[in-house]
């Protein structure tokens, strides 16, 4: 018997998990290897730690580390020393921001929008700063650059987070005031495109769900119940996108955002430490990403998958460096070494073998009083007691057609 514990490291969190651990306790026990396997989780707490203490969990399901840093340092701890098992890695999204990871797929040819990164506006909080930036810094003309790279444009903050410091820049005036705000943020400047739909995808392994994603919407309406909103080849090509780029980083569970115009498809944001599957915003989607997180994490731990703290991106760059590759062909070429990272097509037989009942009891448990309890929570917790009932009949609504459609 192979008993695993699943650490959860979180924040101010509530609804996915307390769905993650109803739905971790229908998966049962599950025989592979010659042993039987069950699964548990617990909540974990912040406290000191001794760099050789022993680590409980085998894997942890991060939600907390991208700003709390202790905790953070007791993941790199938990990783190097006692090899545990982490979505998502620190090692990565510390060092592979949102500019690092535009530089990167820019390298393997995907369609990034023109992106230029501009200086601070407000000096950085450092007594060498003066003497450098009087000799070293140079001039530069904002509107220039940002006539070259074309109005409309975004101004973002280099490292992202939340939606923080975005702002949609229409012309100078909106230009000089966005810059203006943005303070001691290091800010990019980035394109925008003529596009169609705005698709965000959320990636959980080697799952993932394409969504027709409203920004300009308010949270509870941003994700639309749209299944055919792009082409077979515009859906194959962001979903392409998502598994490559986090198979790349090693990330494991993320989310990307992509303009689509036509078939041609633009990924704009993919990095996301901390992805969003709370069930006012997911709704409809919400209990296939807990039962995507659920599978994988009983995959990568029944089956002894191995962390990695090295990336193979010389792989990518293989096939990225050689000319007599056109786009689709790299693509293709990059998703073989992403399914490969991510084991797809053992993983998919795996779940098929050994977890062949968990669709139905998720479908059972999402129609119970004890699902209906954790939405109520969440929405007293999240909207003013005036607009609660509103909102509780708007999210039934959506789960129950997620009901209906998966019967």
């Amino acid at each position: 018997m192979s008993d695993h514990l699943i650490g959860l490291l979180l924040g101010a969190e509530e609804d996915w998990p307390q769905a993650f651990e109803a739905i971790l306790g229908r998966v049962g026990p599950v025989t592979f290897g010659g042993a039987t396997h069950t699964f548990s989780s617990e909540r974990l707490t912040i406290e000191p730690f001794d760099l050789t203490d022993p680590v409980r969990s085998e894997l942890v399901i991060d939600r907390l580390a991208y700003w709390y840093y202790h905790p953070r340092e007791w993941l790199k701890k938990a990783a190097l020393v006692n090899g545990t098992y982490l979505l998502n890695s620190p090692f990565t999204f510390q060092s592979m921001e949102k500019h690092s990871a535009y530089c990167a797929m820019l390298r393997l040819g995907l369609k990034v929008p023109k992106t230029v990164l501009v200086p601070y506006k407000n000096p950085v909080d450092n007594v060498r700063w003066a003497y450098t930036s009087a000799k070293y810094n140079q001039s530069f003309d904002l509107d220039a650059i940002a006539e070259e790279v074309g109005y409309p444009l975004y101004m973002k903050p280099f490292d992202g987070g939340g939606w923080r410091g975005v702002s949609r820049v229409n012309d100078r005036d909106d230009l000089h005031r966005a810059y203006d705000e943005s303070g001691e943020m290091l800010m990019h400047l980035q394109a925008t495109v003529d596009y169609e739909k705005f698709a965000r995808a959320l990636s959980i392994g080697p799952e993932t769900m394409v969504m027709d994603f409203r920004p300009e919407q308010p949270m509870h309406q941003r994700y639309a119940v749209s299944h055919d909103f792009l082409s077979e080849s515009a859906g194959h090509e962001a979903m392409a996108i998502s598994r490559i780029v986090n198979a790349f980083f090693g990330w494991e569970f993320n989310s990307c955002e992509m303009l689509v115009a036509g078939d041609e498809v633009y990924p704009i944001d993919y990095a996301n430490a901390c992805p969003d599957v709370a069930v006012t915003s997911l709704h409809y989607y919400f209990p296939w990403a807990i039962t995507a997180l659920v599978r994988w994490s009983a995959y990568c731990l029944a089956t002894g998958r191995t962390a990695q703290v090295d990336l193979g991106t010389s792989r990518y760059f293989a096939i990225a460096d050689d000319p007599s590759l056109d786009y689709a062909t790299k693509l293709e070429g990059y998703l073989a070494l992403a399914d490969e990272h991510f084991e797809t097509a053992a993983y998919t037989d795996w779940c098929a073998t050994h977890l062949p009942h968990l669709d139905e009891q998720v479908h059972d448990w999402v129609t119970s009083a004890d699902f209906d309890r954790i939405l109520r929570q969440t929405v007293q917790a999240t909207y003013p007691a005036h607009e609660q009932d509103q909102f509780l009949g708007h999210f039934r609504g959506l789960i129950d057609l997620w009901v209906t459609d998966n019967a």
